[in-house]
């Protein structure tokens, strides 16, 4: 195979995976690079892992057999070959950069040791390497504090309570999961976190990390409280991991800029996944980049008929499912809060604990929250996905809404 002909996808997150993977299927030589040392795994699930319900293997992906381990450090464009931590050099015709997400890490005092490490005990939840040492240091009794209340941090102060730590979750903002939920499903999460054991605190602001003998022992608020934490694991967020593009000169805004084809301002080099922006939007979910993915290996596949495939967006929907002896089920899409004329349902049972909301705005469905009982979200779902109007009596509506059949 010549240098020209062959495609390069860096990064074996979900997207590369399922990229190299669907590439094979349709026939084109891929080579997938991926610089951790696990197989390729669901990031999804590194929560499971942690509760322990899962082991790493049964999180694993299908990997192509053309997977290779190394470091990427730097792009050279005009010789088309990308430069490894080793030295080496590999060619491509066609680049995608599937590099994911770096965690944010907040502006902390005491957050890194003199040596720009994170103290004993600090970790990040990224990366399969945190979750194992993150399930390492978690026993019984210990004393563990969350610092961010979005989908992650939920994740993880559940796990850690399921693992029987005392944890705290510190939240900066008014509620749990606010780029997702309303305020009444958000209460429901929190109220299902207490009844695990987990402390909720939220309008907090974390100020300071506290080490005594480079390992962590408090963390303090703005207000001068102090926690007590023999672990400490920071869930703020991620952000576009881009660094590769920068340097190559790519155009990147919040991420990687693309195009409906997924690609760069270089023709050569595509993007897939959380690092790629397309039509100003940056997703960070595992739907939109599975379907940049399969659009990207349609495009570029060898003898494919549909060279007219187009990425256009994707209207994900969130969804959080907590197994266990206290499951718990959570759904949300589109806009859950209302804006001033929209019509809005909501059914809700406060013994069951179960929420159900959707938000209609000329006659269209553009919003719901389901909390608990997720039968009806199929159906609305596709309702929202397929942005028809709705028939003006309502009653279909309320069908959708009540019908634990529409999944």
């Amino acid at each position: 195979m010549t240098s020209n002909t062959r495609v390069v996808v860096i990064g074996a997150g979900l997207a590369g995976v399922r990229l190299a993977r669907r590439l094979g299927e349709l026939g084109t030589p891929v080579t997938l690079i991926g610089e951790e040392e696990h197989r390729p795994y669901n990031r999804v699930l590194l929560a499971e892992v942690l509760a322990g319900r899962y082991t790493p293997d049964v999180i694993a992906l299908p990997a192509p057999a053309a997977l290779t381990r190394a470091r990427v450090t730097g792009i050279d464009r005009g010789a088309r070959t990308v430069e490894c931590a080793d030295g080496s050099k590999i060619a491509y015709g066609t680049l995608v950069l599937a590099t994911g997400s770096n965690p944010v890490l907040p502006p902390l005092r005491g957050l890194f040791t003199p040596d720009h490490e994170l103290p004993e005990g600090v970790h990040a939840f990224r990366t399969m390497d945190d979750c194992l040492g993150l399930s390492k240091a978690v026993q019984p009794g210990v004393k563990a504090v969350v610092i961010g209340g979005g989908l992650l941090g939920v994740s993880a102060a559940r796990a850690l309570a399921q693992r029987g730590a005392q944890v705290i979750l510190a939240q900066q903002s008014e509620r749990l999961m606010e780029r997702q939920l309303d305020p009444s499903a958000s209460r429901l999460v929190r109220r299902h976190l207490g009844d695990l054991g987990v402390e909720v605190h939220t309008d907090l602001r974390v100020r300071d990390v506290r080490c005594v003998g480079g390992a962590v022992r408090s963390v303090e608020m703005a207000d001068g409280y102090a926690l007590d934490a023999e672990i400490v694991v920071l869930a703020c967020g991620v952000h576009p991991r881009v660094g590769l593009a920068q340097t190559a000169g790519l155009d990147v805004r919040k991420g990687i800029v693309v195009d409906d084809e997924l690609r760069t301002s270089d023709p050569h080099i595509h993007a897939v996944g959380d690092c790629a922006q397309h039509d100003g939007t940056v997703y960070g979910l595992a739907t939109p980049a599975l379907e940049q993915a399969d659009v990207l290996a349609e495009l570029l596949a060898a003898g494919s008929g549909n060279k007219g495939a187009r990425y256009t967006g994707t209207r994900s929907l969130t969804r959080l499912t907590l197994p266990g002896q206290t499951a718990f089920d959570l759904a949300a899409f589109g806009e859950t809060e209302a804006l001033p004329g929209d019509d809005v349902v909501q059914l809700a049972d406060a013994t069951r604990g179960t929420y159900r909301k959707v938000v209609v705005r000329d006659d269209r469905l553009v919003g719901g929250v389901l909390v608990g009982e997720l039968g009806t979200v199929g159906a609305l779902a596709r309702a929202w996905e397929g942005a028809e109007p709705l028939p003006s009596d309502g009653g279909p509506l309320l069908h959708l809404l009540t019908n634990d059949g529409g999944s």
